[in-house]
């Protein structure tokens, strides 16, 4: 059903014939257009010193009205921390709430400096933004939780549409960059690293300027580092949303494009509780930020965030800020961005795989490049599904990895959300691991029970003591299906899948297998923060054993939503891709399509034999037997066609 689109990306050729003594001469093939751009590219606009100290005395005019000391962090849209600002009196500290069983499991009960909290919360209202959608840490509530939407009247619900995503970004990351004090042209580029993940504590926001994405703002002042568990009522509660949405006067998010105006599953998104009405102060009429030094407050450092000065954002787009436009030679299609080291070195150029040790033939440069292009040209097709206005393009991150979780290529549309870039390269090396023979053996050998039970857990859930050997090939929709805390998703009085929590145990920051695999990484971080160590965690999360010296397969942890299917050569697993930024069917689609058209041109590597997918796995729940998902399409998914189930039966 699906071939005339593969087709269509095709270079068209033909083959001479024989006949007589004069051999038939071979037609010139047709050139292939040259694409033409389709997207908009951002304004470079960014915020200035004096811009930054505006939004900061705002809010700390309203903290002052409320009584509420606060600490106050200013974030550039690729991460890089422009200011922390903290006022005297405010609380030292943030914890995490307890899982329901009141136990302390994971990061749950988890102590830290309120300024990890602020930096996360500024991150996450940055790096879930675009310029078609603004997302706040209360959006990032709504879509984490085990129902959704979170409330009372959500029993027998799925789960969120992107549970999971708060353990990205994490500090340990080997793709998410580090603060330099030092300066030079590594200094700000991203997208850097936040505390704690992504955030889901109110109190967090977006910033446009000129209605471009230059930042985020994040506010800690009650101590408590939450979510919302029912959007049915307000939040009694509403100092750091309100202190925050004060900060952002002059520098909101344009209404169009706001969580409410987005829809997912028939259910608006949340923006915030807070409203102008609200807000006890004139943010119009702030305090110079010249007179808060001293008496009011201090402006950081935070430990390998930020120092004692003040600066400015750097223009998305720029060489300087990591992430700039593709050249020719490094992508071919005019809309694409890569990730830069600040002097013009692509970070993660097209190569061919490195796992030649374990595999018989390795992707090649070729391979991966055809699997990122007919990716990418899915992607320009699709409708977004959090992208306003209607009908806008979807526009994500696609990330190529080989069986050792090794990145070998990243390119990203210009307006993709920047927490895609990290999450889709999580999401590839999930697929890659699970799919592969190895996955069982590494997490036996895992330092942390936690970690090594999930192999006989899985293999019992399974009723296979085979399970995790490389039998089934594994997407992050089917990782995602044994990862909730009720099986199947949502439906209340189920036990959980595999990888997850019981739900006495649950809660976002204690989801199992994805939250325990970084744990020792998070709490070493913490410590690191607090002066208690001299070191901090390794760029590498994860400590399973390493697949070659210096590695091991999951160096940004794992993500447990959609939008990732393995790649295969036959019947063996050589890779995987990963995709994110828009609605999960779209992640889905962009990736099994992808990886389609591209086995399509290649005619060497393609999607899991059917077979071997874990949509033919099923496990007994009662007296049912249930089938685990492997991808998920959306209807009528394109703009220039309206063909429907475009994945049906590939």
């Amino acid at each position: 059903m699906t071939s005339t689109i593969a087709l269509a990306s095709l270079i068209l050729s033909s083959c001479g014939g024989g006949g007589g003594s004069t051999p038939t001469p071979t037609p010139t093939p047709t050139p292939t257009p040259t694409p033409t751009s389709i997207y908009s590219v951002p304004a470079q606009e960014s915020l200035t010193v004096a811009e930054v100290e505006r939004i900061v005395a705002q809010g700390v005019g309203e903290a002052q009205a409320r009584g509420k000391p606060a600490v106050i962090a200013v974030v550039d849209r690729v991460g890089n921390v422009l200011t922390v600002f903290r006022m005297t009196g405010a609380f030292a500290d943030a914890v995490t709430p307890r899982t329901p069983s009141n136990e302390q499991i994971d990061v749950a009960g988890i102590r830290f400096p309120q300024e990890g909290g602020a930096i996360a919360k500024a991150i996450t209202g940055a790096y879930l933004s675009s310029g078609g959608n603004a997302f706040s840490t209360r959006t990032a509530s709504q879509i984490v939780q085990q129902h959704f939407p979170p409330a009372p009247n959500a029993v027998g619900l799925e789960s969120g549409p992107l549970f999971g995503v708060q353990f990205s970004q994490l500090p340990c990351s080997d793709l998410a960059r580090t603060f330099i004090a030092s300066g030079g042209p590594a200094a700000l580029i991203g997208p850097k690293r936040s505390p704690l993940g992504l955030a889901a504590d109110a109190g967090g926001f977006p910033l446009y300027k000129n209605g471009v994405l230059v930042g985020g703002v994040g506010v800690m002042a009650d101590g408590v580092y939450d979510f919302d568990t029912n959007i049915l009522d307000l939040d009694a509660n509403l100092d750091d949303e309100a202190i925050a949405l004060a900060a952002t006067t002059g520098f909101e998010a344009p209404e169009e494009i706001k969580a409410p105006r987005i829809t997912v599953d028939g259910t608006t998104l949340r923006f915030s509780d807070a409203v102008r009405a609200d807000l006890k102060s004139n943010p119009a009429s702030p305090p110079s930020f010249a007179s808060l030094i001293g008496g009011v407050g201090q402006v950081g450092p935070v430990r390998d965030y930020s120092t004692i000065a003040v600066v400015a954002g750097t223009a998305y787009g720029t060489e300087a800020s990591g992430i700039r436009k593709a050249t020719t030679s490094e992508f071919a299609n005019p809309d694409a961005f890569v990730l830069t080291d600040g002097s013009g070195a692509n970070r993660y150029p097209i190569r061919a795989g490195t796992d030649g040790a374990a595999v018989a033939q390795p992707l090649t440069a070729a391979e991966v490049r055809a699997v990122m292009e007919e990716a990418f040209t899915v992607m320009s097709r699709a409708r977004g599904q959090i992208r306003r206005p209607l009908d806008s393009r979807a526009q994500v991150s696609i990330s190529v990895v080989d069986s050792f979780g090794t990145p070998l290529g990243i390119v990203r549309a210009p307006d993709a959300p920047i927490f895609g870039i990290d999450v889709s390269l999580q999401k590839a090396r999930t697929a890659a691991f699970f799919s592969n023979g190895a996955a069982a053996a590494e997490l036996a050998a895992n330092a942390s029970p936690d970690v090594r039970d999930v192999v006989p857990r899985a293999r019992g859930f399974f009723n296979d003591p085979t399970a995790l050997t490389g039998k089934f090939a594994f997407s992050d929709r089917a990782n995602g299906n044994v990862a909730r805390p009720y099986f199947p998703d949502g439906e209340v009085g189920r036990g959980p899948g595999p990888f997850s929590r019981p739900i006495e145990q649950f809660s976002p920051f204690s989801t199992g297998l994805q939250s325990a695999i970084v744990f020792q990484n998070l709490l070493t971080h913490v410590a690191f923060l607090v002066l208690a160590i001299p070191t901090d965690t390794p760029r590498r999360c994860t400590f399973l054993p390493d697949v070659v010296p210096g590695q091991n397969r999951l160096q940004n942890g794992i993500q447990i939503f959609p939008g990732s299917v393995p790649i295969y050569r036959g019947s063996q697993l050589v890779g995987a891709i990963g995709i994110s930024g828009d609605g999960i069917d779209q992640d889905d689609m962009i990736s099994f399509l992808g990886l389609h058209n591209a086995g399509l041109r290649v005619g060497s590597i393609g999607n899991a034999p059917k077979a071997v997918r874990a949509d033919m796995i099923t496990v007994n729940v009662g007296n049912a037997n249930v089938r685990l998902r492997y991808v998920s399409c959306p209807f009528a998914p394109f703009l220039d066609t309206a063909q429907q189930n475009v994945c049906e039966g590939l």
